[in-house]
């Protein structure tokens, strides 16, 4: 009866360290007020000295005397630049992080990444077309679709990037991932070769304004740019936490989540999908931005455990705020030019990845 008695408490302690329900919702509130810090800091960081607290005091409760043109002018700037930008920084640095835990946990791989499957160049590969030859043999495209030509352009490069690796990689209704993951490589070195194709053929302008999009930025978010591509990363985003069942019996191999009732094609085919949306429609309107979709799972996996229920949602919240807080560094450290904001994520997102790679390989033992 001793032992029984003693037996029983040492399981119970062993269950909750193994459970980490209650620290991964605390952690999922934590993020949420570092997304509304973070969002403040970029409402009042910038190269101008516009006041988004005067702005919203004269919203609420009207300007005062002769304050009219400079409140008109901060009201342009919060309104137009910076309220665009906080938004579509969330929506990017969610679709990135989401996309990447997705990607890891269906490829049972913390170092696995979007980019890996070729839509964040396929989806180069159209934002580059269009700004090359959008003055040339596309005129009529651009003229008709204005504004919209390159986020449509880099979407439609992604989403056919996507179909045909999901056509290369499927046989006989049954999806191979290492399969897909190589195509994935083929797909992106070839979108690689025909983006430099077109950059050797670009003028003195359009190689300025390409390695500016290459490097990653959100300073051409508009409300029109948001309107065109966000209900497309919401609605991704929005099915993504119904995978987190099926990623999670997936991390025990896919005979095993077969057995235990997960529809593991399907699954397959939502997630690519599903991450193809995102990842090409953020593309599109931000550029190139790395090691956001590998640091910030893999930073919360070390936090809150593997458990997709919780890493989805956190991932999200994480992601919106580093980017955000990028974008922040990337706007007032070199004011009133501008970084581009791939190189802020990169100095910072580089050494972390080259820390999870000696780890993996037992350099590094924590």
């Amino acid at each position: 009866m001793a032992d029984q008695s003693i037996a029983g408490p040492v399981k119970a302690t062993r269950a909750s360290e193994g459970d980490r329900s209650g620290r991964a919702r605390a952690v999922i509130l934590l993020l949420c007020v570092c997304l509304a810090i973070a969002v403040l800091l970029s409402l009042t960081s910038g190269a101008s000295d516009a006041s988004a607290v005067t702005v919203f005091r004269d919203w609420l409760f009207g300007s005062a005397p002769g304050d009219a043109v400079p409140n008109a002018r901060d009201s342009l700037i919060v309104y137009y630049i910076r309220m665009p930008r906080i938004i579509l920084g969330m929506l990017v640095g969610a679709a990135l992080a989401v996309c990447g835990a997705v990607m890891q946990g269906l490829f049972r791989n913390p170092l696995a990444d979007p980019g890996l499957i070729g839509v964040s160049a396929g989806s180069s590969l159209g934002a580059v077309v269009i700004i090359v030859l959008g003055g040339t043999a596309l005129a009529p495209v651009t003229a008709l679709l204005g504004t919209l030509a390159l986020p449509l352009a880099a979407f439609v490069g992604g989403l056919v990037t996507t179909l045909a690796l999901y056509r290369v990689a499927t046989r006989r209704g049954q999806t191979s991932v290492a399969t897909m993951l190589l195509a994935g490589i083929a797909l992106a070195a070839l979108a690689m070769a025909l983006t430099g194709t077109l950059i050797f053929m670009a003028d003195d302008r359009q190689l300025r304004d390409l390695t500016f999009w290459s490097l990653g930025s959100l300073g051409g978010a508009t409300w029109a740019k948001i309107a065109s591509v966000g209900p497309i990363i919401v609605l991704a985003l929005a099915a993504m936490p119904f995978l987190a069942r099926g990623l999670n019996a997936l991390a025990l191999g896919e005979a095993t989540a077969g057995h235990l009732g997960i529809p593991v094609q399907r699954l397959k085919y939502t997630a690519i999908i599903g991450v193809s949306a995102a990842v090409g429609a953020s593309v599109a309107v931000s550029g190139g931005i790395g090691f956001v979709g590998i640091v910030v799972p893999h930073l919360l996996r070390l936090l809150i455990g593997p458990d997709n229920r919780y890493l989805l949602p956190a991932s999200a919240l994480l992601g919106a705020s580093l980017l955000l807080l990028a974008d922040a560094v990337a706007r007032t450290i070199v004011a009133p030019a501008e970084l581009p904001i791939g190189i802020v994520t990169a100095i910072s997102g580089a050494p972390f990845f080259l820390w999870i790679l000696l780890r993996k390989r037992g350099v590094i033992d924590l």
